[in-house]
Order: structure tokens, then sequence, then C-alpha cells
């Protein structure tokens, strides 16, 4: 990031932020052309590339923008853009993939119990649904044969959960309280997901409660298990709040690096030190009973069980909770966990990896919620979306992709505008700013008249008030390149939903397409 000229997008972030508001919910801002009107809206006939990774909080937008029988919300435009996405959001979608995927995963923990015949009960609220049912699943869509799926609802009348920070733990610790009950269920996996969530909004005394919150229901669910004589993992995906400052003292809202915590309540120790998330699925493998299959290349962390050994499992992900030393910037440390501590303390327990090349990322990268259960439930190390395209950057194949290529040339051809729309980030879950900067490069190189950026912001992992220099990176890099123009800026929370919100997705859609924001002026 670097200082700039007062660029018109980046002098209205910054305004923005002497309203009071924060990149992650930043009201839309909509550059105006020198008679008022909006310019850079989203017409029939037009091309969008989407170049945001991830994908499960972007499809929500994409029905918005090409389902001509769209009908969750009104006005609605009704016609058909041509999209082109950086990875497959859905198989449903009409749009080109830029990086489809490699293949379906096979062999995965649920998979792996279903083939087996064993009953498998999932429990986790709406806000991590798409985590404990897709990802952990190898990104398969539909339920195993033999798996239920409990959806608790996360709450609808809060804007953010800092609100209420003990989100809806209760009542999915209930509901996995009452499978652990159940004979019949072998495998039961419950998320909660508190810590991560209320972890990103910049509210120390709320990530407190959540901390709280979640450990009393972690104790409840530990006691509930050892009555049953059910074996429990407890463990993490990645981290979030024990490195909740930068070096300098500022907050980082983002994901972490930090590995996290497995304990095992229920079977003989001790636990080798050290281990990667890809060794959960094995582990929990062997405690069933079952042999891990080859493509699981994770090593069971309680190798030598005896054959009559087939025990009920628990997988309790604490999503977010991971572990650092006690000190001001971790406020793991800093909450009151009593039943966490004895956990650690008084079971067999180790740390796993989560982050980097453990999880398919590249190295030193943060870890985040996707490739956590997905390599929780895969066994093996899955290569990352991300990593797939530094390298298609490295090699330059990035500028020569298909799906980019074509929206790129559909636009000149036509005589249309090529517009493109997504999060503007040193580094979030959901992209780069690289991956724009790559495909302005593409659109100078290949002459395209008319480009467009709508620009997402989001505090996660960023310093405050990061976003309006981004906005004034890619502006400046506009105008050395000579192609494109930032029009639009929006916060995240309006733009990525994936519980339908519509009332949010409206309002990105709005500023999208009608222009509907606050006008911003040029500034030539």
């Amino acid at each position: 990031m670097t200082d700039h000229p007062p660029y018109a997008m980046c002098h209205a972030v910054r305004e923005a932020y002497a309203r009071g508001e924060e990149d992650e919910a930043m009201l839309p801002l909509v550059l105006a052309r020198p008679d008022g009107r909006p310019l850079g809206r989203m017409a029939p006939g037009d091309y969008v590339i989407l170049y945001n990774i991830r994908g499960e909080r972007e499809v929500e937008i994409c029905r918005a923008l090409t389902e001509p029988d769209f009908a969750e919300f009104t006005p609605h435009g009704g016609f058909g853009l041509n999209l082109a996405t950086m990875i497959e959001y859905s198989p449903r979608l009409p749009a080109r993939v830029a990086f489809p995927p490699l293949e379906r995963l096979q062999d995965t923990l649920c998979g792996v119990a279903s083939a087996h015949g064993l009953r498998i009960a999932k429990i986790v609220e709406s806000e991590k649904a798409i985590h404990v049912n897709y990802f952990l699943n190898g990104k398969r869509a539909e339920a195993f044969a033999t798996e239920e799926r409990i959806v608790i609802e996360s709450a609808r009348d809060v804007q953010h959960f800092d609100a209420r920070p003990e989100m809806s733990v209760r009542e999915v610790a209930d509901a996995t309280i009452a499978k652990l009950r159940d004979p019949s269920v072998d495998l039961i996996i419950a998320n909660f997901a508190n810590i991560d969530v209320v972890g990103h909004i910049e509210n120390r005394a709320a990530i407190l409660k959540a901390l709280e919150a979640v450990d009393e229901q972690v104790g409840r669910v530990v006691q509930a298990a050892r009555g049953e004589g059910v074996v429990a993992l407890v463990t993490a995906d990645h981290g979030t709040v024990e490195k909740w400052l930068y070096p300098e003292g500022a907050i980082d809202t983002g994901h972490t690096d930090s590995p996290v915590p497995l304990a095992i309540a229920g079977a003989p120790g001790p636990l080798p030190d050290g281990g990667a998330l890809t060794d959960v699925a094995p582990t929990a493998l062997a405690l069933l009973g079952l042999e891990k299959p080859s493509a699981m290349t994770g090593r069971a962390l309680l190798p030598g069980l005896p054959d009559d050994a087939r025990r009920r499992v628990l997988l309790l992900i604490v999503d977010g909770w991971a572990i650092q030393p006690p000190g001001p910037g971790n406020l793991v440390s800093q909450a009151s966990t009593p039943h966490l501590d004895a956990l650690l303390r008084d079971n067999p327990s180790t740390t796993l990896a989560a982050a980097g090349e453990a999880v398919g990322m590249p190295l030193g990268t943060v870890g985040n919620s996707e490739a956590g259960h997905l390599h929780l439930g895969a066994g093996r190390v899955v290569p990352s979306d991300r990593l797939r395209i530094a390298e298609a950057i490295a090699d330059g194949s990035y500028l020569t992709n298909e799906a980019f290529v074509w929206a790129a040339e559909g636009a000149k051809r036509d005589g249309t505008r090529l517009h493109l729309l997504g999060i503007i980030s040193f580094y979030s879950s959901h992209g780069s700013i690289d991956y724009l900067y790559q495909l302005l490069e593409l659109c100078r190189r290949r002459g395209v008249p008319e480009v467009y950026v709508h620009g997402m912001l989001g505090r996660r992992g960023e310093r405050p008030e990061a976003g309006a220099a981004y906005i004034g990176d890619v502006e400046a890099e506009c105008e050395r390149l000579g192609v494109g123009r930032v029009v639009s800026v929006i916060g995240r929370h309006w733009a990525l939903d994936r519980e339908e919100h519509w009332d949010r997705v409206q309002k990105a859609y709005g500023m999208l397409v009608f222009g509907e924001g606050r006008l911003v002026p040029p500034r030539e």
C-alpha cells in the first residue's frame, strides 16, 4: 500500500471512515459521471469476471445477476450477463470457470464411514453449515447414504454477531448431546462457530463472551460423551483470536497461522508431539474400527488399538480455536475457559498444523475454515485453488486462461463492457488484489475498451482503514496501465452472503446494476 493523489474512490472511502463506517459493512459508493449519472453499471450483454475464490458466499450475488426468473427481491433486471468465475461456485451457475475442480475427492472420513454402514450425525449452526456439510465431505454437496444433517438456525435478527456472541452454541450442544445418547449413531460431528465468527469483529468484550460460551458447552458435551462411552476428538480448523494484535498493537481480525489443539477424551494416550489436520480423519477411523483408505496420507495418532476397540466417536470442531503463549494479543488466554483448559490438561493432547502447506496453501499463509474442514475430512493434503492460481500467475498461464480470454474478447467483439468484480485485499480467504492486477494486465494486452472495477472491502486480516489504501492502489494501477476504472465499492458484508439474507444481496445488486448508493463525483 502506498500514498496516492486523491483519487475519487479512495477519497470517498476515507470520507466513509470519517462518517463512522468501516470496511466490512461499508455502504455502497458509486462513481458518477460529470452529469451526475452513475458510471459503469452492469447491463444486458455485458461480461463479468468474478475473481473471488472460496465460492460459498459468492453464489447468491451470482444467482441475482444471472437467473432470468430470479424472484428473491425486486426490482430485478432479468437480463443475461455473461459470467466467468475464478473457481466453480456452484455447478448450477451459468458461468465459464477459470479454474474448475480437478476431481471430486473420494474416501473422505464420512464417505468411508458411510460405505461401512455406520450412522453419521452432523450438527452445526447455519453460519457454518457449508463447512461441515460440504467442505468436510470433500466438496460434496449431497449427504452420504447414512449421514444425517442437523442445521440449527443462526440468529437473523442481528446485523453482526457481537450483539449475540453466544450465537446458537447451546442449541448445537443440546442437539449433539441428544445424538450422543442415541447408541445407533456411530460418528457425531459438531461445530461450535463462535470463536471464529465473533473473532472477525473488532469487539474484545464480545469475543471473550464468545469464548466463555463455547467453553461452557464444550464442558457439557465432553461430559455427555464420557457418560455414553463415546471417544471425543476435540480440535479446530484454524486460529483467530489467539493472535488478535499486530506487533505494533493494531487489531488483527483475520485468521492466523497458529497450530490448533487436539485433545482426545476417552481413549488412551499419549499422543505424538505435533501433527496436522490431515491426521484427524485417520485417527477417527481407527477409533471406529475402520482401516484408513490408501488415499489418506495422514496418520492415525492412536496406533496399535486392539481389533475389538471399535468405539463411537465424536468429532467436535471448536471453530477458530488455536494455541499461542499467553499475552495481550491472545484473547483465548484472557478468557475464563476452565473446561477447555481441563480438556487439554487431563487428556491426551497435541497440536496440529492448520495453515500453509499443511492444508494445501502457499508456504507461510494463514488457515481458513474452508481448507480446515476440507483437510479434517480428507485425511490428505489437497492443493488449494489459491495455490493453483499462484502457480498460473507465476508461469504466465493466468493471462491466457480460456475463461478470462472469453470474457475479454467477448466484450471487445460485442462492443459491451467488461466488469471485474471481487475482493480488494492483500490477502483474504476470498482472494487477492494480485488477481485483479493480472486481469487488468490481460485487458491491456487485449485492448478491451471499457473495463470497470467493482470492489468489495473486508476488514478481516487487514489493518484498520486498509481498504482506502487498496482502492487507491487499484486506481493508480488503472492509471498506469491505461485501462479500467474503479466505479463501485461496497463492504463484503452486503455482497458476500450465504444464508439468504436477500436484503443484503439486494444492496450489492442495486449498486452494480442500478447505481444505487452514495454518488461520488469524479476527481480529475
